[in-house]
């Protein structure tokens, strides 16, 4: 199964974390134009409010949203699309199969999850972790080679992410990703509002 083949894919995906991005308004406005947003936010009292009003920042932005694991959320928030955790892939596939053809991306951690994704319908995956990372569920580093190796063996669009940041892109070019995910870096360049 496969999803929509997409072109024109964002070269940044930029993800929310509760703790490093606490206030996902302001991250979302500091993302740069033509990238997507994942909002994160799981269990988040106020998730659907939050998604309406990011999608509206995004949009304003040129840029997408996906919302992390729940399709409802992202149909009702006007979203581009979903982001599925790794351990959700199984119900992205189900999910495609009944005819949803937003944009999809799952985080993969092994070469068994990047076939698990293209297998799936997804139309990118996030690997992770290239780099050590500050994310508590980043765990081991792949490493740039072998993360490299992976990202080149599929026809499926790979993003980089964990413990990417300006310094680290850099050492990704020309090595077969389609782009960068992240959260700090984006963070750590401050908020600025439009």
């Amino acid at each position: 199964m496969q999803g929509p083949r997409r072109t024109g894919l964002p070269a940044l995906l930029a993800l929310t974390d509760p703790a490093r991005t606490p206030d996902p308004e302001a991250f979302a406005a500091a993302v740069p134009g033509g990238s997507a947003v994942i909002y994160r936010h799981f269990g988040a009292p106020d998730r659907l409010e939050m998604a309406v009003r990011l999608a509206a920042i995004c949009h304003a932005r040129g840029n997408w949203l996906l919302v992390s694991g729940d399709p409802d959320l992202a149909r009702r928030a006007g979203a581009d699309g979903v982001h599925w955790p790794e351990r959700q892939i199984a119900e992205a596939a189900t999910c495609r199969a009944r005819g949803n053809t937003g944009f999809f991306t799952a985080a993969v951690h092994s070469w068994r999850a990047l076939a698990r994704a293209r297998n799936a319908g997804i139309d990118a995956a996030l690997l992770s972790a290239v780099f050590p990372s500050q994310s508590p569920s980043a765990g081991r580093p792949l490493g740039i080679w072998t993360a490299a190796a992976m990202a080149r063996a599929t026809d499926l669009p790979v993003y980089a992410l964990g413990g990417v940041n300006q310094r680290t892109a850099n050492r990704l070019t020309g090595l077969g990703f389609s782009g960068i995910a992240c959260v700090g870096a984006i963070r750590s360049a401050g908020p600025t509002r439009t």
